[in-house]
């Protein structure tokens, strides 16, 4: 069940990936632009059993790295879907620049109306992304509708973890443009009301702040003159507060991360 709901819609998230925002997280995470970078892609890709014959679908690509590292790693085929138009070019430019175009192809389209028929991919999965998702009912829904029957949904994403109050769930959820988290054990009955059979649900918080300390850290140091340079001192002072939060919140054990396994 929502508790909150911030009223923030797919054009906000595409305006704020279109932009600066984009380009910052990749400077924080890499261009996977999730936590742990290629060692959680191959971890969850483990987990999921990808191989040569699989077929993937990666469920907001953004610039399309875990799709380039799956096929560059285990040779599976991988289709990404991000609604966000520059993430969409910038996947399709660096995909062609590596000569995995035949492999790896991406579609502009919305994880809520997904543009692909009924039973088509051995695995579909996201990694921290569907916590921009406005519907994760009609998500998950999506997800079990086009995995084969046999196949595998997986997913890390960020977490609600503990109580807060309104104030700190808002400035939260404004700083980082998330309409709502789920819990996992939210995750887990949306998975099962689809009519997945939920394999693995485990809260991987544990190493959430140091994560987050880290991107601090260069924030603060290593791209400190650069965003002052490119943004301002206003961009630059918002970001040090909003990620500030986020660590005091993970700490806290308020906000944090989980992995789930589930299968049709």
């Amino acid at each position: 069940m929502i508790r909150n709901k911030l009223d923030v819609t797919i054009g906000n998230v595409s305006e704020v990936y279109d932009g600066a925002g984009g380009i910052l997280w990749e400077m924080l995470m890499g261009e996977q632009i999730h936590v742990g970078a290629e060692g959680d892609t191959d971890l969850l890709a483990g987990k999921s059993n990808i191989g040569k014959k699989s077929h993937v679908l990666d469920v907001c690509s953004a610039l399309g790295g875990p799709a380039r590292h799956l096929a560059q790693k285990y040779g599976c085929r991988v289709t990404g879907l991000d609604a966000t138009r520059r993430m969409h070019e910038e996947a399709v430019r660096r995909t062609t620049d590596a000569g995995l175009e035949e492999r790896v192809t991406f579609v502009l389209g919305n994880a809520l109306d997904m543009p692909f028929a009924a039973d088509t991919f051995d695995v579909v999965w996201g990694q921290d992304a569907w916590c921009y998702i406005t519907d994760k009912e009609r998500l998950i829904e999506e997800c079990a509708r086009v995995v084969k029957p046999g196949g595998v949904v997986a997913c890390t994403d960020w977490l609600e973890t503990g109580p807060m109050n309104r104030d700190e769930w808002e400035a939260l959820h404004t700083f980082m443009v998330f309409p709502y988290m789920e819990t996992l054990d939210g995750y887990a009955a949306l998975l099962e009301a689809a009519g997945l059979r939920v394999e693995e649900k485990v809260d991987i918080s544990a190493d959430f702040p140091k994560y987050i300390q880290g991107y601090l850290d260069k924030v603060q140091h290593e791209f400190q003159q650069g965003i002052i340079d490119s943004y301002g001192r206003e961009m630059y002072d918002e970001v040090v507060r909003g990620i500030t939060l986020w660590r005091e919140a993970a700490r806290e054990g308020k906000v944090g991360r989980g992995r789930l396994i589930a299968r049709k």
